[in-house]
């Protein structure tokens, strides 16, 4: 019942016109104007890339808490309830759809990255960055889910944009954390944003993640995933 589930609810993203322009365009806008303004060497259109498919990516998992804000407006959420889908397997199953619909996103930005910018790597690196970038973007749609069913669709959509921005520049997604004040750098190593990039850079690079890039990532992970189970309980009883 859970892999239907989750098919229903990647289809009815992936249908979204909003998600497609600004959920997949936008990170490559971006991406290209940044790195193409003045001159650009190839390890800092490679360092960007990453970084705006990381930001592609967080967007696109936060989207997931939107959805289930509009879901719980119009009802959809209380039949759920009625079906034999506990709270943890609700949770589980759009954490599930966020990371599906992560990949359009992260697969935008690498593409123009290769193609246009004229990024090289070897193949099994780019097969790297790519699953990095997928899996390390859960903690952001737990974030995202737990927002969606604490708050109404309207406030769930400006929290969403408000932690996207807040994070991609606190993380570094847009710019180097080494253009930072001393104090920002060092807060900056503790952002699920920061860390979640660092995957994927640790594969330009050919090496493998820290100890403390995973752990940092997991400590996010489980905060914003109960947050994300508390959440949907909360909003079974005030429905």
């Amino acid at each position: 019942m859970i892999v239907d589930y989750v098919k229903l609810e990647v289809r009815r993203t992936l249908r979204d016109t909003g998600f497609v322009v600004f959920g997949v365009g936008m990170p490559v806008l971006m991406y290209l104007l940044f790195t193409n303004l003045g001159t650009a060497d190839s390890e800092w259109r490679t360092a960007s890339m990453v970084g705006m498919a990381a930001y592609g990516a967080l967007g696109a998992a936060l989207s997931t808490g939107t959805g289930v804000a509009e879901d719980k407006s119009i009802g959809w959420l209380r039949q759920l309830r009625i079906t034999p889908l506990s709270p943890r397997q609700v949770v589980t199953g759009r954490a599930l759809t966020g990371s599906v619909i992560v990949l359009p996103s992260v697969a935008a930005v690498l593409l123009a990255g290769g193609l246009v910018n004229g990024v090289r790597m070897e193949a099994w690196q780019w097969a790297a960055v790519a699953a990095a970038l997928w899996t390390g973007a859960l903690p952001f749609t737990l974030l995202g889910i737990g927002n969606g069913y604490r708050l109404s669709a309207q406030t769930t959509g400006v929290v969403n944009v408000a932690c996207n921005l807040g994070l991609a520049v606190v993380g570094g997604l847009w710019f180097p954390v080494q253009l930072f004040p001393g104090w920002l750098r060092a807060l900056s190593g503790y952002t699920p944003a920061n860390r979640f990039a660092e995957l994927g850079r640790n594969m330009t690079d050919g090496s493998v993640p820290g100890l403390m890039t995973l752990v940092v990532l997991a400590a996010w992970a489980l905060l914003f995933g109960s947050y994300a189970v508390v959440s949907y309980r909360r909003s079974a009883r005030t429905a």
